[in-house]
C-alpha cells in the first residue's frame, strides 16, 4: 500500500551502496543469493524457536532484496535478475509463517490459511505482469522494475512488517497470520477488479 511513496525515498538511501558494491564487482544476482541465504536461517532459526535471531535474518534478507535492485540499477538489470529476484521473495514470505508451524503445531492451520493467500495476491500480482507484458503495459509508480508491478493493500512493506511482528511476538501469529491473510485477499480481489478493467476489453 505504501511501497510507491516510500520507494523513492529508499532507492536514495540503498543507491550509494548499490555503486559501491558493484564497483568491487558484486552483482544484483549475488546479493539476491545472499539474501536467500539469510531467509534460510531466518526459517531455521525460527522453526527451532530462535525467534528473536531469526527476526536479525528477516531483517537481513529484506535488505539484501532492496539492494540487489540499487546494485542492479548501477550495474544494469537484467531480465533473469528481476526473476530471481520475484522466485527468491515468494518462496521467502511462505517459508516464514511454515517456520512457525513446525515450531508450534498449533499454529498449522493458522500458517497454511496464510500461504493460500499469498497464493492469492502472487498469482493476482503476476497474472497482470504477464499480461501487460503482452499488451506493452508499462509503469515505474514502484521504481524501475524488471515487470509490471500491480499493488494493493498488502504490499512489500506490509508483508515485511507482518513477519517482523510475529518474530517478536510470536504467540500472536496465529491473531496475525489469520488477519493479514484476509487482507491479502482484499488485495486479490482490488487486483482482479483492476485487471477487468486492463484487459476485458482487448
Amino acid at each position: 500500500m505504501f511501497d510507491a511513496e516510500l520507494r523513492p525515498l529508499i532507492d536514495r538511501g540503498l543507491d550509494p551502496i548499490g555503486r559501491w558494491l558493484s564497483d568491487f564487482g558484486i552483482t544484483a544476482n549475488h546479493v539476491t543469493f545472499a539474501g536467500a541465504g539469510f531467509g534460510l536461517l531466518a526459517f531455521t532459526l525460527i522453526a527451532v524457536d530462535l525467534t528473536f535471531v531469526g527476526l536479525c535474518m528477516i531483517i537481513l534478507n529484506r535488505l539484501a532484496d532492496g539492494l540487489d535492485g540499487a546494485v542492479a540499477r548501477a550495474s544494469g538489470q537484467t531480465d533473469f535478475g528481476g526473476y530471481l529476484d520475484m522466485v527468491v521473495d515468494f518462496i521467502f514470505y511462505s517459508a516464514i509463517p511454515l517456520a512457525f508451524a513446525i515450531a508450534n503445531p498449533d499454529h498449522a492451520i493458522a500458517a497454511c490459511f496464510l500461504c493460500v493467500s499469498f497464493m492469492g495476491t502472487a498469482s493476482s500480482f503476476l497474472g497482470v505482469a504477464i499480461f501487460a507484458a503482452k499488451h506493452n503495459i508499462q509503469s515505474d509508480a514502484r521504481g524501475k522494475k524488471a515487470f509490471y508491478y500491480l499493488g494493493g493493500l498488502t504490499e512489500g512493506l506490509e508483508t515485511t512488517l507482518l513477519l517482523c511482528a510475529m518474530a517478536l511476538w510470536p504467540n500472536y501469529f496465529s491473531f496475525l497470520a489469520w488477519g493479514f491473510g484476509l487482507l491479502c485477499w482484499v488485495t486479490t480481489g482490488t487486483r482482479i477488479f483492476m485487471a477487468h478493467s486492463m484487459f476485458a476489453a482487448r
